[in-house]
């Protein structure tokens, strides 16, 4: 580790008590602040939508000068950052910095904001040896050094692990503990966005589902949407069900503007079993020296890029769709190889994912391990600048909900965790600064409570949810082309129109609420994707199956459903 880097750390940062996990545990149960306000209107400094890397770390910077309320949809411990096994990329010796700003633009396909880049690269390590500080617990070698690996398109090994390919969740565990020392953070869990509040041409505050589906209003300076993605819009995902792209589609309804949301990354390698969800391959493992094979024992990653199975992961996925994936569903396997890797303990290095395997009588280093890509994170989001900000007043977001160009195309594995990090922090320290004499509104205008959903109703909603995800699958997945995103569109539209009948009839909850966010998602995702006639990182086209640099190295700019691109 750099000492300057850490000596720097030390001083602007004093370490905060280490929570052990036990007494974490009692907190998981259900924190809700919610409950403690009878007449449902609250009050705070500041509002954070996500309690992931994003959220947490901008609550505890918050923290420092004001009142805040985190806000997430199930318990502390579910979001994208939990899950995610493979590691964070930071570059912690400083000769590596410029290698891992270089690895970040090839990987974005030329559409990388060079300027965010840079500040993700150099502000990463500060990031991390502040987490270490809070208690984070990254893998070491037997001298006490970090344990470094490599992933796909990495050019050396520079991510950190923690518990083989538990990263997300220490660090997740590392910044609830960090939040929960903190006595001006209070959490909601269980807790879901139902809308943003407008006064005097700002962001005041939000609407929120408790658990029992309540209706509350809170009032603060500024919201801060770190609720993640929406890999959920897809049938096929890495994601949890959290992922439902709330606060990207509410943020829209409010005027703010969406940029890349034709960018969704696939991760080349999910579990492909019948009636298994999609439970991640993780990166790591081709980082460790993992083959992929056909069903006839080929590999087939050393004829589409030199790096082969460390190739970009757009370059991946497409590779095994072509192989083994066709539009329809699966027409042949497509198989992970790690029987060759004897110098490795692999059920020690991939615990978490070796006892997954095990559950479905695959033994991690015996057997080959049937894949296929699922939708995992997406690139586009909130259009912010390098501090979180929108175009609308009040509003902020970072994390994957945001869009500050970071990943251009395609986002270099191991990137997301540090971006969380370094914008989330970003984003606070410019909310302190903006809104430091803002009034927190006191209205208490009447709550309308909405009619609870029937039985029946909740059965057609997950009938149109599913439909949704097939749509998008089928119509905006991998491959794409004019015609399909045209159908797929019009398939949206029809969803909307379902919807409406249950707002019309009054009903409301926040499953519906859910749905709605989805869908706006799904439209952003198609609109976008049509207007980019061009295949450039995640997006490609089977009728525009070129990069086109003269007419779109630019970012898409969507607002009021209209597509423009900006440089």
């Amino acid at each position: 580790m750099d000492k300057q880097i850490q000596s720097q750390c030390s001083q602007r940062f004093t370490a905060r008590k280490f929570v052990e996990r036990r007494v974490l545990a009692s907190y998981f149960m259900e924190v809700n602040f919610m409950k403690e306000n009878t007449d449902r209107i609250i009050r705070t400094g500041y509002l954070v939508m996500g309690a992931g890397v994003a959220g947490l770390r901008a609550a505890v910077e918050l923290a420092e000068n004001a009142d805040v309320l985190v806000v997430t949809k199930e318990g502390l411990s579910e979001s994208n950052t939990h899950y995610a096994q493979g590691g964070i990329a930071v570059a912690m010796e400083r000769d590596d910095v410029p290698a891992h700003l270089e690895d970040t633009l090839a990987a974005g396909d030329g559409l990388v904001n060079a300027e965010a880049a840079e500040l993700l690269v150099t502000e990463g390590p500060l990031r991390v040896t502040e987490l270490i500080e809070w208690g984070a617990r990254f893998d070491r070698e037997r001298n006490g050094e970090l344990m470094r690996t490599r992933e796909g398109a990495h050019s050396h090994p520079r991510i950190l692990h923690a518990n083989g390919d538990a990263t997300g969740a220490e660090i997740s565990r590392s910044l609830v503990a960090a939040a929960m020392t903190h006595p001006r953070i209070k959490f909601a869990e269980w807790t879901t966005l139902a809308r943003l509040l407008v006064g005097n041409e700002r962001i005041v505050g939000a609407e929120l589902y408790d658990r029992e589906n309540y209706l509350y209003r809170v009032h603060a300076r500024a919201v801060l949407i770190a609720a993640g993605g929406a890999g959920q819009v897809y049938s096929d995902t890495t994601n949890p069900a959290v992922a439902t792209g709330d606060g990207i589609a509410l943020a829209a309804e409010v005027g703010a503007e969406l940029a890349d949301m034709e960018f969704y990354q696939f991760h080349p390698t999910a579990l492909s079993l019948p009636g298994v969800p999609r439970f991640l391959m993780s990166e790591a493992l081709r980082g460790e020296g993992a083959y992929l094979r056909n069903d006839r024992g080929e590999r087939f990653m050393v004829a589409p890029h030199p790096l082969a199975e460390l190739a970009p992961r757009d370059v991946v996925a497409r590779a095994i769709a072509r192989e083994g994936i066709g539009e329809g569903g699966v027409t042949r396997p497509v198989y992970l190889d790690l029987r060759h890797l004897t110098d490795v303990d692999l059920h020690k290095r991939f615990p978490g994912i070796s006892a997954f395997l095990a559950q479905h009588e695959i033994d991690i280093a015996k057997d080959l391990i049937p894949v296929r890509p699922a939708a995992h994170y997406l690139m586009g989001g909130i259009r912010t600048d390098l501090d979180g900000r929108t175009n609308v007043r009040g509003l902020y977001a970072a994390g994957e909900a945001a869009c500050t160009g970071v990943h251009g195309a395609n986002r270099l594995a191991s990137n997301s965790l540090l971006e969380g990090l370094v914008f989330g922090a970003r984003a606070a320290k410019a909310m302190l600064e903006d809104c430091a004499g803002v009034e927190v509104g006191s209205e208490h205008a009447a709550i309308v409570q909405p009619i609870c959903l029937t039985p029946a109703d909740e059965e057609k909603l997950e009938e149109l949810i599913a439909g949704l995800g097939k749509t998008m699958w089928l119509n905006a997945g991998l491959l794409r082309e004019e015609s399909r995103l045209r159908e797929g569109l019009i398939a949206v539209e029809e969803y909307a129109r379902e919807l409406e009948k249950f707002v019309e009839a009054g009903k409301g909850n926040r499953r519906l609420s859910e749905a709605h966010a989805m869908g706006g998602v799904a439209r952003a995702i198609l609109l976008s994707s049509l207007a980019r006639t061009e295949s450039r990182g995640a997006h490609y086209r089977n009728d525009f199956p070129h990069r086109d640099d003269v007419k779109f190295l630019k970012h898409s700019n969507l607002s009021s459903d209209k597509v423009e691109f900006l440089n």
